[in-house]
């Protein structure tokens, strides 16, 4: 009697794989959320760098934040609300630079306090930000 050959994958194996695909997608789902959470944040980011150079420009003319910390200031307006930036805002006497984000991003806040060094402004990560704790802003 001729010998039958396999034909096909037996079920054991079939559940080996449904379960490494398994593993894997719990594994990549997670990751993809972070990653698209994080790359929507980089246009609040993005939303501000227009402003701190302004601002930079506006600190070397005058060599004063305090002349520099509105928006008519600097000479610009704030950018206009997106899907993912909710508002900029500059906070009078200090120049911090408040960008927040919309619930696509978790409603995260970057916010940066300039420091005037001689004639140049350097910026720093202020305590009010929140999105350095889910690390949208690093």
């Amino acid at each position: 009697m001729p010998t039958k050959t396999q034909k096909g994958f037996t079920l054991i194996e079939l559940m080996i794989v449904i379960a490494i695909i398994g593993i894997l997608a719990a594994v990549a789902v997670p990751q993809y959320s972070a990653y698209t959470k994080k790359a929507r944040f980089a246009e609040v980011v993005a939303s501000t760098a227009a402003i701190k150079t302004a601002i930079s420009i506006c600190v070397q003319q005058n060599n004063d934040l305090a002349l520099c910390d509105t928006f008519a200031d600097i000479g610009t307006t704030a950018p206009v609300a997106t899907d993912n930036l909710a508002s900029v805002a500059i906070t009078t006497d200090s120049a911090l630079l408040t960008a927040t984000g919309t619930n696509k991003v978790d409603g995260k806040v970057y916010a940066l306090l300039p420091a005037l060094s001689g004639s140049s402004v350097t910026w720093t990560l202020d305590a009010t930000a929140n999105c350095d704790e889910a690390a949208l802003c690093r």
